[in-house]
């Protein structure tokens, strides 16, 4: 197994080297960033593997099918893309001149930032590691990814590919515990990117202030699903269901509860129950459900249970049996926001329905609370489709599915608010990771001289009464 113990570098050191080989080579030309792009393509495709396997050792169960639709395809689609497109991204971009300044012309010009920082969540440690990295290659920089202690296996194996394919002042992974995580944070990054809870955000933006660092924060929140009072319950329970099923619920983008029509709320239990046990006949031995990845958010998940439960919830559980840390689905009934379910991110198989009346009303619930990551509406009119786009802001939104939209290459993700802040994915992952220089460029005729004080000349008083009006 590659995924063996390997020393641990301190962080400030690979920074260092990093900076320095930067600062030799600031401006990497297309031909460097692609082949980069095609070595990491390469040695993820021809190690699926065991990608497969040690992300499986990390969950204690995780289904190779999510791995590789959920992180080996869009890792794979998202080098493809990018290489497909970078020399448009590249090219300096024509601006505008205003008449008064004339004789003379503009542009822009993309450059890599630097030494970029990149701290990657357990959920999808090899997806959220892999598509920022792609991004900021494509710009040009350099990259130290930061990988959860609670996915170790992943950490080793993706330390030890990327050190096949990139020498450490190219790319480095840095492992290590909550200490080295900290340390991380506080290095002085041309820009930080982190993905996880909202809680440690706060804290990751805090450490980077200190050096003015720009951030994008992936964080998470409560992304609702809005069941219409009019599209089929079987449609929207299954699509519900897949985007709360994958990964057990563990992703940022999962539907965190779901805003079903009063007179609705029993034959959407009654069609979700249905699809969840078509998807997952059985819990025990089951390759195709992921576990819980630690007994600490195992017992966070039935913390959650216990307290709705103690508050008067209807807890409906859609299966009987319950294997190790494969945690059985549930719906929740009658909750209010009392309970702790109702008002921290889940990121789990828990889902609790809250009843509406008018589409205004689910529209306001969702407005009353922190703007989430994404939002999902299921209805085919399309005068309310639009209502829900326009009247609630959310990171990203899909209509009739969940989850998708982050598989979208050309489509950027990021949150808003307590969700998030700035966006990657594909070209704006590209401007995430650049410097858009401005660039004025005049040549020997220099018509400004006429604005040269001093002033008070005729052709300045006529400059003004043709320019300022």
């Amino acid at each position: 197994m590659l995924y063996t113990s390997q020393a641990l570098i301190a962080p400030e050191v690979v920074f260092a080297r990093q900076r320095r080989a930067f600062l030799a080579a600031p401006m990497p030309s297309e031909e460097d960033r692609l082949r980069w792009l095609d070595a990491l393509r390469d040695v993820l495709a021809s190690n699926q593997p065991a990608l497969i396997e040690a992300i499986a050792a990390d969950f204690g169960q995780r289904s190779a099918d999510e791995t590789l639709l959920a992180e080996i395809m869009p890792s794979l689609h998202g080098i493809r893309y990018a290489c497909r497109r970078l020399r448009r991204w590249m090219k300096p971009s024509r601006r505008q001149v205003g008449l008064a300044f004339q004789p003379a012309s503009a542009r822009v010009i993309y450059q890599p930032l630097g030494v970029v920082g990149i701290i990657v969540p357990w959920n999808y440690p090899l997806y959220l590691a892999i598509g920022p990295l792609v991004d900021a290659l494509a710009a040009g920089n350099r990259v130290m990814l930061k990988m959860s202690e609670s996915t170790p296996a992943t950490g080793q194996l993706l330390k030890a590919l990327l050190a096949q394919i990139f020498p450490e002042d190219q790319v480095a992974v840095v492992l290590g515990g909550v200490e080295v995580g900290r340390a991380f944070a506080r290095l002085p990054f041309d820009h930080l990117l982190f993905t996880g809870a909202t809680s440690v955000g706060r804290d990751v933006m805090h450490a980077a202030a200190e050096n003015l660092t720009p951030v994008t924060l992936e964080l998470g929140g409560k992304s609702p699903a809005i069941v219409s009072a009019s599209v089929p319950l079987e449609e929207a329970a299954e699509r519900i269901a897949f985007g709360k099923s994958m990964n057990a619920g563990q992703t940022c983008v999962a539907p965190d509860y779901v805003l079903v029509p009063r007179d609705r709320i029993e034959g959407f239990v009654a069609a979700y129950r249905e699809v969840v046990q078509r998807f997952y006949p059985r819990l025990t031995d089951n390759p195709d459900y992921t576990a819980i990845i630690n007994t600490r958010q195992q017992a966070r998940l039935q913390g959650y249970l216990d307290d709705a439960q103690a508050r008067g919830a209807r807890i409906v559980p859609l299966f009987a049996e319950e294997q190790q840390r494969r945690m059985p689905h549930c719906l929740l009934l009658e909750v209010n926001d009392q309970m702790r379910v109702m008002h921290e991110e889940i990121f789990g198989p828990l889902l609790p329905i809250v009843p509406y009346g008018e589409l205004d009303e689910a529209l306001a619930y969702v407005n009353a609370r922190p703007r989430p990551l994404a939002l999902y509406y299921f209805g085919h009119v399309r005068s309310e489709q639009q209502r829900v786009l326009e009247m609630t802001h959310s990171g990203g939104v899909c209509l009739n599915d969940t989850l998708l939209h982050v598989a979208q290459d050309d489509l950027p993700f990021g949150g808003i608010g307590p969700s998030g802040m700035g966006h990657y994915h594909g070209h704006e992952g590209f401007l995430t990771f650049s410097k858009a220089k401005a660039v004025f460029i005049k040549q020997r005729f220099n018509a400004a001289r006429l604005i040269y004080p001093p002033y008070g000349k005729w052709w300045q008083k006529l400059i003004y009464a043709l320019f300022i009006r």
